[in-house]
């Protein structure tokens, strides 16, 4: 009789230890490969001699920052670089370098300095990918852009570095100087609040959104993130005030000084749209100014609404890192193209 215990608390044991490693981890889905134009320079990664060849043509030297697997990478090449007019443009005016930011080949940005690409990463502060550094004929960094640009979008700022007009002006200026199509009228949300004194003491974190007449992506992000419940769910963790980002109405930004949407969107220097910057304490902790799927959407969205920011200062993808792990543990799928 004991020993038939002794074997039923074994089974029972096994069965349990069974069980719990039953639940497989899940998997990152909906990852995209793309393939780079052939266009783009064959470089030895000597950043400063790139710099050179590219001076003597009259060009600037674009670093294309990218990822492996990176959805807005794929769409960033398919739609930006290879099936856009302004494929001809950029041949013609910048000598493309591709950098993997998770690479280790070897990179010379100078005669003094010397990394591998995933510390190149770090040395520009990339926090998108992907994102498109500008360097001009004396090896300065000019402009970088974060994350997916439209063909429209990145239109201005491939015009804005070839013209070098970022001697004279900054990309947001000059934007607001050019001939554009209107694309949007403003929509109205539930989420929206009537805030015009930004400097007032709140307990949620305020978000602010900036739109306007001419913006590409606004009525994508209401279609989309601004009617997906799992969204609307984080946004709930805010004060939300959307401006007209070309308004002249008077409002009281967070330092408590009189401006207008149009002033305080050109001081924050946010060219994109739909422009979102998020406040809590007073201060500015984070802005979208990319594309961005749901996944990820939600990510920033929470990363600041719940506060994790306090914990994990450094870098909202410290973050996700961590809360993307819990999830796959859990046996989820994450599909971070949607």
């Amino acid at each position: 009789m004991v020993k038939f215990r002794v074997l039923l608390t074994i089974i029972l044991l096994s069965v349990l230890h069974t069980g719990v490693h039953a639940v497989e981890s899940g998997k990152i889905i909906g990852g995209q490969q793309s393939t780079l134009p052939d266009w783009f320079k064959d470089s030895f990664l000597d950043i400063a001699e790139d710099v050179e060849e590219a001076r003597d043509e009259q060009k600037h030297l674009m670093l294309y920052m990218h990822l492996s697997g990176c959805p807005y990478c794929y769409k960033m090449v398919e739609e930006g670089f290879k099936n856009s007019a302004n494929t001809e443009m950029i041949k013609a005016n910048f000598d493309v370098v591709a950098i993997n930011i998770k690479g280790n080949k070897e990179v010379s940005l100078s005669e003094d300095i010397t990394m591998t690409e995933a510390e190149v990463r770090d040395h520009y502060k990339v926090n998108f990918t992907p994102t498109m550094v500008f360097l001009d004929q004396n090896n300065q960094l000019v402009y970088k852009v974060n994350g997916y640009r439209s063909a429209q979008n990145f239109k201005h700022t491939l015009d804005f570095v070839s013209s070098r007009s970022y001697q004279q002006m900054s990309l947001t200026q000059f934007i607001s100087n050019q001939d554009r199509r209107k694309r949007y009228t403003l929509r109205a949300h539930e989420s929206f609040q009537e805030i015009s004194d930004l400097s007032k003491k709140r307990q949620k974190p305020l978000l602010v959104l900036f739109e306007d007449q001419y913006c590409v992506l606004c009525d994508r992000l209401h279609d989309g993130h601004l009617k997906n419940p799992d969204i609307l769910k984080e946004i709930a963790l805010f004060d939300v005030v959307r401006f007209d980002a070309r308004s002249n109405k008077v409002i009281i930004d967070v330092d408590g000084n009189k401006t207008t949407p149009k002033e305080y969107v050109n001081k924050l220097g946010l060219n994109y749209r739909p422009g979102i910057v998020m406040f809590d304490q007073g201060k500015e902790v984070m802005r979208i100014d990319a594309l961005l799927y749901s996944y990820h959407f939600a990510g920033h969205l929470r990363y600041i609404g719940e506060r994790h920011y306090q914990q994990y200062p450094e870098s909202v993808f410290d973050y996700l890192s961590v809360y993307r792990q819990n999830v796959l543990d859990s046996g989820q799928d994450i599909d971070i193209s949607k």
